[in-house]
């Protein structure tokens, strides 16, 4: 038996009644055609007039195909959750855009924060055509443990499962690498939303003798969840990270003596207090004498440019740009922008920082035009190594682009999830559709990568390509990290 979205929140609603839910917030609430109808002109209209690059890597024929297709599978009422994965979802996949996605509402946030969803039990590691268990979150299971490889579930093999997915999730052109790592982060969520939630699942695997077999798992977590949200209630009671335990979440910095290399984490460019933490990190090199820098931004989602440009400034040997171009196509949001979250400031920002060019286009002349020089005060000037993966995202991967190719820069790791041609992003504010609440974020500048590559839909390509392996998964080796030491021993020596 399967729960299709409106059974599955009626599922919730009677599990979790005793959960606080706002009053005023329906769930199960169904839209009607025309209401659903009117929030899809709208937001097609604000992309075909505002998006800077709707037709970047989809021709402008196929993409009205897509809208006209979208609309059409608005024939019946539907619950927001049902609009949003069933029609909005597909649609924004096909924009190739990392930075334009759809999100619930805000009362849907509220209502579904804190609940255990039931769904597909696994959670797996996703790479290439391959899926590993890395948690059953039902613990009386003994045959799917973590290492356990599967090779379908629901008689949908890996390659089509996995492809069947990517259809409903955002990218830069086409570098996918991304998606592996939302699957494999929270494997369940996306499944629930795309197929619905079933009571059991058949799931093909391979046993300890390199056999195919097949087995069954139950939807979880089951009704009965008392005792467990007990135990959840009794863990938040516990101590909050300090405000130094937070700090370190988003950026350490330590030198492994063993290995004679200095090590820097760094999952965000958005906050963390960056400038002080790369002067103090930096100048700790300069006065260790280390020869061997690691940046590991594999965690990495973006954030600030100006923070890419600071940690930049530290390793390039030349001047350098953020962008070849960066522009908007549009000067302000009207007659949209009351449908805008924060829509004034976006309107004042695009006239206050850009200025029209001979090509029609509305510059932000200070991210193409402006040369920016490399720092002499502590600059690393020894070897550098930047692990990166599908995660590596927008900023994160305007870093990779700026150091790439210097002589004494590494990347070693796998292609990044942002674009190596360009990527959409400097201001991106969220669509909010009238009806239903949903939000789409809508970038509002184009930019091009500074001495940018072919438009191939490419990620950043790392010079050593080290991917995932079923042996490193189930043993917990992070491959990566150890062939950097490698390379820093053979170099040492």
């Amino acid at each position: 038996m399967i729960f299709r979205c409106n059974d599955f929140i009626i599922l919730v609603c009677t599990i979790f009644a005793g959960c606080s839910v706002s009053r005023n917030y329906q769930p199960e609430k169904k839209f009607s055609s025309q209401e659903l109808q009117s929030d899809y002109r709208l937001l097609r209209n604000i992309l075909e007039e505002k998006h800077p690059s709707l037709y970047w890597y989809t021709p402008k024929d196929s993409m009205n195909y897509f809208f006209d297709n979208g609309y059409q599978q608005i024939s019946d009422s539907m619950t927001e959750l049902q609009f949003g994965w069933k029609v909005l979802a597909p649609l924004i996949n096909k924009i190739h855009c990392g930075h334009t996605s759809f999100g619930m509402s805000k009362g849907w946030n509220h209502f579904i924060r804190d609940k255990k969803i039931p769904g597909f039990p696994l959670f797996v590691k996703v790479w290439k055509d391959s899926m590993m268990v890395v948690n059953n979150l039902d613990r009386k299971d003994s045959v799917f443990k973590k290492g356990t490889l599967i090779t379908s579930v629901n008689g949908v093999r890996n390659k089509d499962l996995i492809q069947q997915m990517f259809g409903y999730l955002s990218e830069d052109g086409y570098a996918d690498n991304v998606n592996y790592i939302r699957l494999s982060g929270n494997f369940p969520y996306f499944h629930r939303n795309i197929f619905g939630i079933y009571n059991s699942y058949t799931v093909q695997y391979i046993d300890g003798s390199g056999n195919e077999k097949k087995g069954r798992v139950s939807m979880y977590p089951h009704p009965d969840t008392s005792k467990e949200k007990r135990i959840i209630e009794n863990l938040k009671r516990g101590p909050s990270p300090s405000r130094q335990q937070k700090l370190s979440f988003i950026r350490s910095y330590k030198f492994d003596t063993a290995n004679n290399m200095a090590i820097m984490n760094l999952n965000s460019f958005a906050k963390g207090h960056l400038r002080k933490f790369f002067r103090t990190s930096f100048s700790t090199a300069k006065k260790g004498g280390v020869k061997n820098f690691v940046i590991d931004i594999r965690a990495n989602g973006g954030g600030e440019i100006n923070n890419f440009v600071l940690l930049a400034k530290y390793i390039r040997n030349t001047p350098f740009k953020v962008a070849d171009s960066a522009w908007a196509g549009v000067k302000n949001l009207r007659p949209y922008t009351r449908y805008i979250k924060n829509g004034f400031w976006d309107n004042l920002g695009l006239f206050l920082f850009t200025k029209k060019r001979s090509d029609g286009f509305y510059h932000f002349g200070y991210w193409d035009q402006h040369t920016i020089k490399p720092r002499t005060r502590n600059h690393f000037n020894g070897s550098v190594f930047v692990l990166t993966n599908g995660l590596t995202f927008s900023a994160s991967t305007l870093f990779c682009n700026a150091v790439k190719g210097q002589q004494n820069v590494t990347l070693v790791g796998e292609e990044t999830g942002g674009g190596w041609y360009g990527n959409d992003g400097i201001m991106i504010p969220d669509i909010i559709l009238p009806n239903t609440r949903l939000t789409v974020r809508l970038p509002l500048f184009r930019l091009v990568q500074y001495h940018h590559v072919p438009i191939k839909g490419t990620g950043v390509t790392p010079d050593i390509y080290v991917p995932p392996t079923a042996t490193d998964i189930r043993n917990g080796i992070d491959r990566k990290m150890e062939t950097v030491k490698q390379l820093v021993k053979a170099r040492d020596h």
